[in-house]
């Protein structure tokens, strides 16, 4: 089990719940690329550069500062930090419990395992929030402090564990009105292709079945130059532009069994966990 990166308590009334947060997601897939001088293909390395004395400056000699005015700065030292400590600094106090279909996805963030922590009576006030959650459907929203900075979260079941995430402010939302979006769909016999064709390409959610394409073909591209082998980029397949929907639609359910029949065979997906941790309803 990864490190918990925060340590602190769940409270709802006057239960109290030790807890530590551990990150839900870990970047394996990424390939990370260096700068490199075109010329001789040395590494590009970033320095810390004083402006007042053109000089570099170790890390031990950097201090945070805030910019109040143009050009002048109050610094702030960790101490300083300490003193701004609210009560949600070592606390997640649920303010209120909502239901999960009335909040958008749009306000979710980054998802965090919560991890129960010492013996006790914790443990069994975790699962039974956990439960709790679960039958009633509902969301426990407060606020956290998380890299020195306060976030809104959520707190949901997922599995047999909870899952916290943070979540965007409203004033963080842009309003949808700014787009430039139709207000109405297409006609009766549009919509009922439409629908067929959603049928056609409904499944159950598996998760496994999708990957970073792209991550996969650079490592192997990356692989091809290091052993000095001819690179052929691949086509790109053509997609015709829509001009009539009503014939798209139509030859897209027309495509859709030929396409059945090349697709290599699923196995049948296993049972599945009671809980799903599922904003949406279904």
């Amino acid at each position: 089990m990864a490190r918990a990166l925060w340590k602190g308590s769940i409270s709802f009334g006057l239960v109290t719940i030790p807890i530590g947060l551990v990150s839900a997601v870990e970047a394996r897939e990424q390939l990370s690329f260096n700068l490199l001088h075109r010329k001789d293909g040395s590494r590009i390395v970033q320095k810390r550069f004083c402006q007042e004395e053109d000089v570099e400056v170790p890390w031990a000699e950097v201090v945070k500062g805030y910019q109040y005015a143009k050009g002048q700065y109050v610094v702030l030292t960790d101490e300083d930090f300490e003193k701004a400590r609210v009560p949600a600094t070592r606390m997640f106090e649920i303010r209120a419990f909502v239901p999960a279909t009335e909040v958008e996805d749009v306000y979710f963030e980054h998802p965090y395992y919560v991890a129960p922590e010492g013996r006790g009576a914790g443990p069994k006030a975790y699962g039974l929030l956990r439960d709790v959650l679960e039958e009633t459907g509902k969301l426990g929203i407060g606020t956290i402090v998380l890299r020195q900075r306060e976030h809104l979260a959520a707190l949901e079941p997922f599995d047999e564990a909870l899952v916290l995430t943070t979540m965007r402010y409203a004033h963080e939302i842009r309003s949808p009105k700014e787009l430039n979006v139709p207000r109405t769909g297409g006609s009766p016999a549009e919509m009922k292709l439409a629908r067929q064709l959603v049928d056609s390409l409904s499944d159950t959610w598996k998760p496994k079945e999708y990957r970073d394409t792209y991550t996969e073909v650079l490592r192997r591209l990356v692989e091809a130059k290091v052993k000095g082998e001819e690179i052929v980029a691949p086509g790109m397949p053509r997609r015709p532009r829509v001009m009539n929907l009503m014939k798209a639609l139509q030859e897209s359910l027309e495509e859709r069994p030929r396409q059945l029949a090349k697709a290599p065979a699923r196995q049948a997906a296993g049972p599945k966990r009671a809980r799903a941790g599922k904003r949406r309803a279904a």
